[in-house]
């Protein structure tokens, strides 16, 4: 069993516990739907579902069940044979037989008071079950077994229990309040509210501001060219060394006489 898939099943199961008083061991109704896609896939649903959820299991039928997997013939023997190995448990039809969906169906009725697990490959079945809030629903995909995610249903009522316990509690809250004040005398004073203000910016985390050097150095410049006229270029004149000067015009006379 994969670490995604644990988590999974033990975070809906944990959604069905705290809500809907699911304890366990958890009672699983299983149909003859999920039987034959067992024997189809080779699977142990006895083991598989006692790995898959990691705790106790009661793994129940109905004789409606049963019933009419017998009257499918020998076509559905295999399946049968698994069935029969699973706890029947009483559903009020043992007179009048009924179809096993409308048997399960009714074993869910008024909000699945008896917190049942309703394990089923029928479609038609787990759409009906989803309208029940507070009923887990499970089915085999390939060969694993997959808990449904709960439905919309469970998730409103689940909203509403919520917010009707929290309102009843500020009722007993008052009520305290008010037998404390009775009894002992307490005034409990209400603290004034204090707006939060805006702080400032941390300090630490704040860059220093830098020197406008700039603006220091042209105000320099303007001053001291208030103060000072301006002044010309002059050309310098380099000076040449003697003998440098006497070669030069050695070559320049070499140079008139060639030509």
């Amino acid at each position: 069993m994969k670490i995604t898939q644990k988590r999974k099943v033990n975070r809906y199961m944990s959604f069905f516990r705290n809500n809907f008083g699911f304890r366990v061991p958890y009672q699983v109704l299983i149909d003859g739907t999920l039987c034959l896609a067992a024997l189809e896939g080779q699977v142990r649903v006895s083991e598989q579902l006692i790995k898959y959820f990691q705790c106790e299991l009661k793994l129940l039928t109905t004789q409606c069940v049963i019933l009419e997997m017998e009257k499918l013939g020998s076509t559905v023997n295999g399946a049968l044979s698994i069935c029969k190995q699973f706890a029947v448990h009483k559903c009020g039809h043992e007179k009048k037989p009924i179809t096993a969906s409308k048997c399960l169906e009714s074993m869910i009725a008024e909000n699945n008071a008896n917190r049942y697990i309703i394990a089923t490959q029928d479609p038609s079945l787990r759409e009906i079950a989803r309208a029940v809030p507070g009923t887990p629903i499970l089915y085999l995909h390939i060969r694993s077994p997959t808990l449904e995610k709960p439905s919309q249903q469970s998730n409103e009522l689940a909203g509403l229990n919520i917010k009707t316990s929290i309102q009843s509690q500020g009722c007993t809250m008052e009520r305290l309040r008010l037998i404390k004040k009775q009894e002992l005398g307490l005034i409990t004073e209400k603290k004034p509210f204090k707006r939060r203000r805006a702080k400032g910016p941390n300090p630490l985390s704040c860059k220093k501001k830098k020197k406008k050097t700039c603006i220091r150095e042209s105000v320099v410049n303007v001053g001291a060219s208030s103060s000072h006229p301006q002044r010309t270029n002059r050309r310098r004149r380099v000076k040449i060394a003697l003998h440098i000067r006497q070669e030069l015009a050695s070559r320049l006379n070499v140079s008139k006489t060639s030509d």
